[in-house]
């Protein structure tokens, strides 16, 4: 696992490098001109969870567009592979869990967060992650999750750092969890079919395998910090530096959508329905995350602390303030 994570510092290392020696233009996908009016289009790479669900309804209530912006969201597996994408100009902003973005600047990756994006909604058994085992797993608790393998969406990064946490709390050993690597809408089929004992899903995949029969065990982002601050949206420093004013645009249009997302969950229920392929049922019963328009400094510290604990930074430590504030 340690290799991964010195190949993802290597990928990114040489992304920094070709950004330095990227063009002078506004680094933003184009612009058009109608009626005097100059609408400026962004690439926004995102995870297509139910996270990101205030994002795509921002888009549909004209957040966005009434502040000259117009979005193209594209689809990765992870936070930690919409890095490079950001840093390289292929997006202009991207939606990254939190730990993802600490591992970057810590390896003088240029990144900054602009706004926050998703928060745990602090419910220990119903948040937007948990752990679930199948119906006749003999796994009870996250202290049983030692000794049996548990899939994460990406290897070394938020999930098996929190997933670690929840088992450490719980009385297990969290060096005993075997993590394995698989995408967020493969894994209840994962679950299902035996290739792993545990799975540390989001919505809706989580969801879908209770549909299945799975349980949940573990809540890990509820269980490290009830104000967890997940993910944020992103942009390099090139692009801030180059462009506050498109920078700032997004950062407003972004956190009205936040809040209006907060204050209408059945229309952010709705809306998910235009980026993933989740039916009637499943829309109903899935579980939504905390949209809060501040990102929680506090809990990111104890994620930090846990990033350190798990050898994620090196001898570096993430500078919290220059990241997220």
């Amino acid at each position: 696992m340690r290799r991964r994570v010195l190949g993802l510092v290597a990928v990114l290392t040489t992304i920094v490098a070709a950004a330095g020696c990227g063009s002078s233009d506004s680094g933003a996908g184009g612009s058009s001109s109608s009626g005097g009016d100059r609408t400026t289009r962004v690439k926004v790479g995102i995870i297509p969870i139910v996270d990101v669900a205030p994002l795509y309804l921002g888009q549909k209530k004209g957040f966005f567009g009434s502040r000259g912006i117009e979005l193209d969201m594209v689809s990765a597996q992870g936070g930690a592979a919409i890095i490079p994408g950001v840093v390289s100009g292929q997006f202009q902003f991207g939606f990254s869990n939190t730990t993802s973005l600490m591992v970057a600047q810590v390896k003088g990756v240029p990144v900054r967060s602009v706004v926050n994006g998703a928060a745990s909604n602090g419910k220990v058994g119903g948040d937007v992650t948990g752990v679930g085992v199948s119906k006749d797993s003999p796994i009870k608790s996250a202290a049983d999750l030692a000794g049996h393998t548990v899939a994460v969406n990406t290897l070394q990064n938020i999930g098996d750092t929190t997933v670690r946490e929840s088992v450490r709390v719980a009385g297990g050993d969290p060096s005993e969890v075997e993590f394995v690597e698989i995408p967020f809408d493969q894994m209840p089929a994962a679950l299902d079919g035996g290739r792993v004992d545990a799975a540390w899903m989001g919505e809706p995949a989580m969801t879908i395998a209770k549909g299945q029969g799975a349980r949940v065990v573990a809540s890990p982002f509820a269980e490290t910090d009830p104000k967890l601050t997940v993910a944020t949206y992103f942009t390099s420093a090139q692009l801030a530096e180059r462009d506050p004013g498109l920078v700032k645009r997004f950062a407003e249009a972004m956190t009205e959508s936040l809040k209006y997302a907060t204050g209408h969950p059945d229309e952010a229920r709705q809306v998910l329905s235009t980026y993933t392929k989740i039916d009637g049922d499943v829309l109903a019963k899935l579980t939504l995350p905390g949209w809060p328009a501040d990102v929680d400094m506090a809990s990111l510290e104890k994620l930090a602390g846990l990033g350190e604990r798990d050898g994620l930074f090196g001898d570096e430590k993430p500078d919290l303030e220059a990241l997220f504030s």
